[in-house]
Formats: structure tokens, C-alpha cells, sequence
């Protein structure tokens, strides 16, 4: 097995293995007697933990980036001042030597002051919680989404044909048709001449014949649930976009220059701040911001042939989600 000269780097570090209910911690370094204990993972025990590093002197601690355990032990850490690695488990186990389950802690403490470690970049506290925020509206969109898409699917149980005859059934044609449908109203032509417009392909006596199904009872009830859940997630949304605004607040000069690229709405920018930030420097090129976001071209190539033709994630990217 190929072997590997470690040179100091680091003066004293700690490699910490983090599992589910304990964290294996070794500490090293000039002065320091290589030394392992175990912590748990309730906050009293982390606490311990950074205060332990503290009183030998710990100036950087490197963990893998497994699962989300890595987190908890990260926000202890974070404000202690002590430089906190999260690195990508890959590198770790692509340096040569001897590494067994019992000795994780050892190893990466062993690395870290070899400096053979990268550590990925992890967001500043700000944007992170900005980033729960966005994404979790994210997510609320696109369960205003599916509804509307359930409710598609509830109509054509009922034989009503409005996806047949209206390209768009989110737009205010099809909204203000299916809002009367779902107050259990049945559609009448005075109904049709009150939404109609040219820009319908189908007829009027096409659109009135697609709003009239077999609409029992229980479709009414489904219909009238689901309606009101969207009107929820509405509201949840409308709140989290007045928080998104109180915290992104400061930078509103940034957000107006940044809407001033033709097809960035302030939606667009709230994201696209919270996903990469405002400081450009924590990515040395255009090549490693494309990596951040996951949009770095693989390069699976063999004798000349592509084996995979996909976009994938070179980076060491922890998992942040």
C-alpha cells in the first residue's frame, strides 16, 4: 500500500467523527498528547465538546459532510472562532493509508494537520437561513402546483373537459370557471359570455359542453378541500415573502441592480441571492460557481468516446438540504 510523508500544517486540530448519537473527537498537535474521547449529540455534550477544544488550544476541527448530523455540531462550533472544515467523505477516503471504522476520528485528525484536507465552503449563517426560507417557499409553490393539477384530475373524473378546450387552465378563463364548479354552481352560457375572449380556440358552445360533467357530491367536497389547502399554503407564502423581504431589507440597492438583467423578477433574485450570495471572492472562478450550483459538465469520457452525456456535480459540495 502506498504510503503517505505527513508534513505539520496545522498546529493543533481535532478530526471528529459524527454519527447520529455520539461524536468521536481526536485532538492533536504541537504541545498536545493525541487524545480521543466521546461526546453525545444533545446540545449540553456539544458544548462540552467546544469547550474541551478551546482549553488545549484547538484552532481547526475537520469533519465529514455525512447526511445532516454534520449541522448541529457545525452551529456549536461556528461561533467559538474555531475554523470548522466540512469535507467532502470522497477526499477523505481517496488519501492512502490505514483508516478503520473505530480510528475515523484519528485518521481525519491526522490529515488535517497534514493539510491534505479541502474543506468545502459552507454559506454564512445569513444566507443559510435565508436559503431555508426560499426554498421552503420554493416548495410551497409547487404544492399550489399539484393541487391545481389535482384538481384537473378530480374534473376529468367528473367528465369535465376544460384541459380539452383552454391551452392554459391556470389562466383566469379556466380560474374563474373552475372556481364556480367548485362552489357546486353549475355552468350556464351567461357564465361562458362572461370570460369569453377571441383568443379561445374552442366555441362557446364547445367551452359551456366541457364545464358540464357528472359532478357528484364527493367531487364538490374534494374539489372545495383541496381549494381551500392552496389558499393556506397562499397565505404561508405571502408571509414568507414579506420575511425574505425584512431580511434581504439591506441590500435592496443590490436587488434593483440585479433586476435591471432582463427576465430577473425580485422572486428570481431573493433566490438566486440566497443559492450563491453577494460575495463573489468564495469562488475563485466561473468554474467553481457553476460547480456550486450544479451545473458543471461531467467529463465521462473514454478512447475517445463520451460514456455519459449528463450534467453532474464536480464540487465538494456538502449536502445542505
Amino acid at each position: 500500500m502506498e504510503t503517505v510523508e505527513f508534513v505539520q500544517v496545522v498546529s493543533r486540530g481535532c478530526g471528529l467523527d459524527v454519527h447520529k448519537k455520539t461524536v468521536v473527537a481526536t485532538i492533536d498537535g504541537e504541545g498536545l498528547k493525541r487524545e480521543t474521547r466521546e461526546f453525545g449529540t444533545f446540545t449540553n455534550s456539544l458544548t462540552e465538546l467546544k469547550d474541551w477544544l478551546l482549553e488545549n488550544g484547538i484552532t481547526h476541527v475537520a469533519m465529514e459532510s455525512t447526511g445532516v448530523y454534520w449541522k448541529p455540531v457545525y452551529n456549536v462550533l461556528e461561533p467559538s472562532g474555531i475554523t470548522v472544515w466540512i469535507v467532502n467523505a470522497r477526499h477523505v477516503k481517496n488519501v492512502p493509508g490505514h483508516k478503520t471504522d473505530k480510528k475515523d476520528s484519528a485518521w481525519i485528525c491526522k490529515l488535517l494537520l497534514a493539510g491534505l484536507l479541502k474543506p468545502s465552503y459552507i454559506p454564512p449563517k445569513e444566507q443559510r437561513e435565508l436559503r431555508d426560507l426560499t426554498r421552503y417557499r420554493r416548495q410551497l409553490i409547487q404544492d399550489i402546483a399539484s393541487n391545481k393539477n389535482r384538481i384537473i384530475r378530480i374534473l376529468e373524473d367528473c367528465n369535465v373537459k376544460i384541459s380539452s378546450v383552454l391551452s392554459n387552465t391556470s389562466g383566469v378563463t379556466a380560474t374563474k370557471l373552475i372556481e364556480k364548479i367548485c362552489d357546486g354552481k353549475s355552468i350556464t352560457m351567461e357564465d361562458i359570455d362572461a370570460v369569453y375572449h377571441k383568443k379561445i380556440e374552442a366555441t362557446k358552445e364547445e367551452l359551456w359542453e366541457a364545464c358540464n360533467g357528472i359532478i357528484s357530491d364527493h367531487h364538490i367536497y374534494m374539489l372545495q378541500t383541496i381549494r381551500e389547502n392552496n389558499r393556506h399554503i397562499e397565505r404561508l407564502i405571502n408571509e414568507l415573502n414579506r420575511q425574505i423581504k425584512k431580511v434581504l431589507s439591506p441590500y435592496d440597492n443590490a436587488l434593483e441592480r440585479l433586476r435591471e438583467i432582463p427576465g430577473l423578477s425580485r422572486k428570481t433574485v431573493e433566490d438566486l441571492i440566497a443559492e450563491i450570495g453577494l460575495d463573489m471572492n468564495v469562488f475563485p472562478t466561473e468554474h467553481h460557481l457553476a460547480s456550486w450550483v450544479g451545473v458543471s459538465p461531467g467529463n465521462n469520457e473514454s478512447a475517445g468516446k463520451k460514456k455519459v452525456d449528463e450534467l453532474r456535480m464536480e464540487t465538494s459540495k456538502p449536502n445542505l438540504h
